[in-house]
């Protein structure tokens, strides 16, 4: 007869104490960084701290934020999205002709919504069951959706919305500066962070990213994450156009063009692994700001949009450079200490043979 033992599983201990893993990351970089600028700003730039820079940095940036939440759980999983832009472009046209049809904006913006969904869903299941890469899916869509936008409006932008639903999305909470649209996007954060840091759901999308067949085989549902991840990705999108239509107060086939450039690099910026497996919301976001305050502060000064470009452009190569170069360094460090002493220098007799 055998006897069960029990044991007692052990973790191999961490190799830096907690507030080092905390606070010396990426994200908590990125964070520092944004401080430092916002500070800067405030000092040196004209009118940086004027009552309405909050209020139209936070308008700007709220479709960036928006579509960043999805996108850094796509990126996560080894995936790109480069259809988000052309979602919101076919999501604002959507909204104009259905408003110009009669429809009113909450059953137009569903509308919308819904066809958010279905272009998320269309990536999804090319990328998830099909097999094909999302790089060239995305690429494809991307034509694909802006195309579709493009032919139902022409050159034509519609335009006269309802003045209650365009004040709403330029609103301010009270005397704050900041805009209502905010709300929706703290929601929306405090969501997908649950749902990244906090759930099975989430690990099966780390795991997914760092290695896709070890997930599959551990029982993640490998194909329906990325399914689910694209639906989310075309949802909020969609979302985003809808906002950006009733901001502006236009519909047109190119509103948001080259708008997934802006939301891959906050992406990257924030610390997301373009090779997936790693990434942080809260880096996301201080990522998107940073991009944000730069280019408000250099447009205060009258930057031109071609240097600002440039200037986040060194930005977002530098970020992505530096953890690389630091491994290599830290790596080249490691191999030197761990170099044996050399033979000259060891004692007769161990190594050596005397003569």
């Amino acid at each position: 007869m055998t006897t069960l033992q029990a044991t007692t599983r052990s973790y191999v201990a961490h190799e830096y104490p907690l507030w080092r893993r905390l606070l010396l990351t990426r994200e908590t970089a990125i964070i520092a960084v944004l401080v430092a600028v916002v500070f800067y700003s405030i000092g040196n730039v004209e009118n940086f701290d004027g009552p309405l820079t909050l209020t139209y940095l936070l308008l700007d940036t709220a479709p960036i934020l928006l579509i960043a939440l999805p996108m850094t759980l796509v990126i996560v999983t080894g995936e790109i999205d480069l259809s988000v832009a052309s979602v919101v472009g076919l999501s604002s046209v959507l909204l104009g002709v259905l408003f110009e049809a009669g429809y009113s904006i909450p059953v137009a913006a569903l509308v919308a919504v819904l066809a958010g969904v279905a272009c998320g869903a269309l990536n999804g299941f090319l990328v998830a069951y099909v097999g094909l890469p999302s790089l060239a899916v995305t690429i494809g869509t991307l034509a694909l959706f802006r195309g579709v936008a493009a032919g139902l409006v022409g050159t034509k932008a519609v335009t006269g919305f309802d003045d209650r639903w365009t004040d709403l999305a330029t609103a301010k909470i009270g005397a704050t500066g900041v805009p209502v649209v905010m709300i929706l996007f703290v929601v929306l954060a405090i969501a997908f962070a649950f749902l990244l840091h906090f759930t099975s759901f989430g690990r099966g999308v780390f795991d997914i990213g760092l290695n896709s067949e070890a997930a599959h085989f551990t029982g993640v549902p490998v194909e329906r994450t990325k399914l689910i991840l694209f639906v989310l990705s075309g949802a909020v999108s969609a979302l985003a156009g809808v906002y950006f239509t009733l901001r502006f107060g236009s519909a047109r086939g190119d509103n948001a063009t080259g708008m997934e450039l802006q939301v891959i690099a906050a992406v990257l910026l924030g610390g997301v692994s373009i090779f997936g497996g790693r990434g942080r919301l809260h880096g996301v976001i201080a990522g998107v700001l940073l991009i944000g305050v730069i280019s408000s502060a250099l447009r205060l000064e009258g930057v031109t949009v071609n240097v600002t470009n440039i200037i986040i452009g060194l930005l977002l190569v530098a970020s992505v450079m530096t953890p690389s170069v630091l491994a290599a360094l830290s790596g080249l460090a490691s191999r030197r200490n761990n170099r044996g002493p050399s033979p000259s220098s060891a004692p007769v007799g161990v190594g050596t043979q005397e003569r």
